[in-house]
């Protein structure tokens, strides 16, 4: 498969030229480039920026607070307002204050959402900083680390082991340079890359490009240097990420499901609010007015403003306990994730590995096994592990210095083959005395497996047919211990490079055997993971028997454990089954891990993955929460969404309590909004088919909906009970069509009563006699603004008492309190309200002072109401066990 067009012409040009000819060409000296340099090629070829943080500027963020569809509706009114109230009114009667408070509004609205947009960028921006990924570069005669962002085309970049290629590079030096594309074709395999110059003319694919290390690729051994041909979006990577970066979108599709149940509700009540005030006002140009006022009531228009200011603060209080969270859109997954799948290295255990002992075939201490091992971990340079740390501490014991370093003279490196996956061991072949010796270390069975022969005191003898069972009857007894053990072989060989064939007939010549103690506090944090129902499972590459001990200390179930071979031979109907069981999976290889997720995920469960490795980098990329630790190489933290600055399960908790706490207020505010929006537009039908006049101005509508989704910002900072962040919350609109149509009529009966009371009893005596008797003008205005303003006063009272109701499944205030700011705000917000209607500003929008008797009424309303919905709620809760 060519994969020609995806790869900048600049790059398939270089790769078919020499080192000379790019050096030339891009004007690069041995000093590497000059500041003015870097600045030309970064004006001429462009910043190397993905898409996704590019677009992340005030700007953005500017237009995002401005332009949206509440402002558009704004808009839309103040246009027709001024058509209406100032071109086509005569001199007498025209009058701009309807134009001006709407733009007004629109002004403050933005304004505010622009604020706590910015706030969330900086909190965004000062996260990102804390882990940017850094690059050697050349420049001005010295190799400096910088930001990969801040690299141009021409630079000349250094990269070893455990790197992130930073760019689309053409490489000009390379020794033992082994590369995992895995991110870009999917395929887990490993390619050597080398330096020299491919023959032009002909396209090939990705792999077939020996001489480009791609932008994205993991560097899995060895080290190598190169030239950057291609940036940001020129690279093969960037053409992809903006495909890959609409993947992890369960936050999306649950804001989405929300927006359509609102979208429903409007298209049903709004033509109905539009044809019964048409018919019964006889202003239709009126009437679409007020229909549109309406609509806007219907939405909760500050919800992107409310689920970034709760994101925000949740990633600002995370940011504080240790845990970066690098995509705001990942506090979602936090809050409603159900499982989650670690890798046991360093996660369960310590990092720290001991090499307990060294020993031969038959278990005795022996210093060749030693001496071998050394060499095998000294010469070969894919990723540094533990183990390998382990092992080469061992210089360090008393006496022992001079010993390793006469076996470094005397045993020169030839060549090597990195550690992967499929072949579990790593190859170095070095020069001995009489004859080169190719010797491998890695994973018990898989090493045993290519041996032939084994040795005992130097004395070699052919292994049995048997030759496994006899290794295990040696060593099953340390694995059961939650001991590690690797084996160790070699073989003679007379050439001084490595192919593939030699891989075979190796002499076996004893294990390493090393103590991997579960971590303190490991034990605990998982106790209090499963308390927040989220249940753990483990994915390791290890034996069965050593992740089986190392559970079972900790009290993670290990009745139902799975290989990674049984795995492979399962039926795709029992594949379901089996991994929903099992909790520890053993012996895997990263491919199966990306399997277990897609089949969890598959199942219904929202899945995050806590792993450092380069073999979790899949599984993290494919999870709905990918999360990785600071110490992880610089490919595993770009691909993972959280990285914990701690490696510590206990820091995960606080984590996952702070997205469920960030997300229990996002539906707070949805639902208690959405539903008490509901009611005051069901009363808004009913009253618009009874009355003679509009039960609220157009303009006093969007002040009330404005002003209350004002105070609703306070919400991030309310506090949550218990109960709620207990459990996983499902962010989707399923149970918000119900919720509404469940409370919001409640506060129509209510909405009825007063209309009754105020066009019955209150205005009639205030004005002295009904609306029809009054004059039509300045008598009927009166009695028009009286109603009015009652209804305003009475709306906001139940909506904004409302949400401490409704804000907890518990009694508010007795057994539930809302935070200090939520008390504050709601109070002074209903005082605030109740006074604009005495003030010169309330008169400018129709408000008027009302008579104390009604404030009596008014009380004794907003108590029957929430006496109601109290009684309504339990009944609800009852039914449907759960409120938000």
């Amino acid at each position: 498969m060519s994969n020609h067009h995806t790869i900048h012409r600049r790059v398939s040009e270089y790769a078919c030229k020499s080192a000379g000819a790019l050096y030339r060409d891009f004007h690069i000296t041995e000093q590497g480039y000059r500041d003015e340099q870097v600045e030309e090629s970064r004006v001429r070829y462009g910043r190397n920026i993905l898409s996704g943080r590019a677009a992340d500027t005030v700007l953005f963020r500017l237009r995002r607070a401005f332009i949206n569809p509440f402002a558009i509706i704004l808009l839309v009114l103040a246009s027709i307002s001024f058509v209406t109230d100032v071109l086509l009114a005569s001199n007498f009667s025209r009058n701009m204050t309807t134009v001006i408070i709407i733009l007004c509004m629109l002004l403050v609205s933005g304004v505010v959402r622009f604020i706590q947009e910015m706030r969330a960028k900086r909190v965004a921006d000062h996260l990102t900083r804390m882990i940017a990924s850094y690059v050697l570069v050349r420049r001005n005669g010295e190799w400096i680390q910088i930001s990969s962002t801040e690299l141009v085309v021409g630079d000349s970049v250094r990269l070893l082991a455990g790197d992130r290629v930073p760019a689309d590079l053409r490489l000009t030096a390379a020794n033992d340079l082994f590369v995992s594309q895995s991110v870009l074709t999917g395929e887990s395999g490993i390619l050597e890359k080398n330096a020299g110059t491919l023959l032009s003319g002909k396209a090939r694919s990705y792999g077939e490009y020996s001489n480009i290390a791609f932008m994205g690729s993991s560097v899995i051994g060895g080290s190598g240097e190169g030239v950057v041909l291609a940036v940001g979006q020129d690279t093969v990577y960037g053409g992809f990420s903006g495909t890959e970066a609409g993947r992890k979108n369960g936050f999306d599709q649950g804001a989405n499901s929300i927006a359509w149940v609102l979208i429903r509700f409007m298209a049903i009540l709004i033509p109905i609010v539009f044809v019964a005030c048409g018919l019964t006002k006889g202003n239709w140009i009126s009437a679409f007015l007020f229909a549109l006022s309406v609509a806007v009531g219907l939405t909760p228009e500050m919800l992107p403003m409310v689920i970034n200011a709760c994101l925000a603060k949740g990633s600002a209080a995370m940011g504080k306990k240790q845990t970066v969270v690098k995509n705001i859109n990942a506090m979602q997954g936090f809050g409603s994730m159900d499982i989650l799948c670690v890798d046991k290295t360093g996660t369960l255990t310590g990092d720290e590995l001991l090499l307990e002992y060294y020993l031969d075939i038959l278990g005795n201490e022996s210093g060749k096994v030693l001496d071998f091992a050394y060499l095998n971990s000294l010469y070969h340079t894919g990723v540094r592990n533990h183990l390998d740390t382990a092992i080469l501490a061992c210089q360090e014991m008393p006496g022992h210095g001079a010993h390793f370093q006469r076996l470094v003279v005397q045993y020169p490196k030839l060549d090597e083959q990195p550690f992967d996956y499929e072949r579990k061991f790593a190859s170095v072949l070095v020069k001995g005395e009489k004859e080169n010796l190719l010797i491998i270390k890695g994973s018990l069975n898989e090493v045993c497996r290519r041996c032939s022969y084994f040795e005992y005191k130097g004395k070699r003898s052919a292994m049995g047919a048997d030759g496994l069972a006899s290794v295990h009857a040696i060593v099953d007894e340390m694995l059961e211990d939650g001991m590690k053990v690797l084996a160790v072989a070699y073989k003679p060989l007379e050439q001084e490079r490595l192919g593939a064939e030699e891989e075979r007939d190796f002499i076996l010549l004893g294990y390493l055997v090393f103590f991997d103690a579960p971590k303190r506090t490991a034990a605990d944090a998982i106790r209090k993971l499963q308390n927040l129902h989220v249940g753990v499972r483990v994915l390791t590459g290890d034996q069965k028997s050593v992740a089986v001990s190392i559970c079972r200390r900790l009290g993670i179930a290990t009745s139902e454990v799975l290989t990674g071979e049984e795995l492979a031979q399962l039926s795709d109907d029992e594949v379901q089954i089996r991994i929903e069981r099992a909790t520890v999976f053993a012996e895997l290889s990263p491919k199966q891990k990306v399997q277990i997720l897609q089949t969890l995920q598959g199942n219904g469960h929202t899945v995050g993955f806590l792993g450092d490795g380069m073999n979790d980098l899949p599984a993290i990329v494919e999870s709905d929460v990918g999360i990785s630790v600071d110490t992880a190489a610089d490919a595993v933290k770009e691909g993972a969404d959280v990285i914990l600055l701690k490696k510590d399960l206990n820091v995960l908790e606080e984590g996952i309590k702070e997205g469920r706490n960030a997300f229990a207020n996002v539906s707070k505010y949805i639902k208690i909004t959405a539903s008490s929006n509901f009611g005051n537009i069901l009363s808004i039908v009913v009253a618009s088919v009874f009355l003679p006049f509009f039960p609220m101005a157009s303009v006093q509508l969007l002040l009330l909906n404005l002003l209350y989704d004002m105070l609703c910002l306070v919400l991030p900072w309310d506090q949550v009970d218990q109960e709620i962040c207990s459990r996983p919350l499902e962010w989707s609109g399923r149970t918000l069509g119900r919720f509404m149509r469940f409370f919001g009529p409640i506060s129509s009966v209510f909405d009825i009563l007063t209309f009754s009371y105020l066009f019955f009893v209150l205005c009639p005596s205030v004005c002295g006699g009904s609306f029809a008797s009054l004059a039509a003008g300045g008598e009927q205005l009166r009695f028009v603004a009286l109603f009015q303003t009652g209804w305003f006063l009475e709306s906001m009272w139940t909506q904004v008492l409302i949400l401490h109701l409704l804000r907890t499944q518990k009694v508010p205030l007795l057994q539930s309190k809302p935070s200090g700011p939520v008390m504050l705000v709601t109070m002074l917000g209903i005082l605030f309200f109740t006074v604009l209607t005495f003030t010169p500003v309330g008169e400018l929008i129709g408000l008027t002072a009302l008579p104390l008797t009604y404030f009596g009424f008014l009380v004794v309303i907003v108590l029957l109401y929430l006496l109601l919905v109290t009684l309504a709620k339990s009944w609800y809760m009852k039914k449907y066990h759960k409120l938000l």
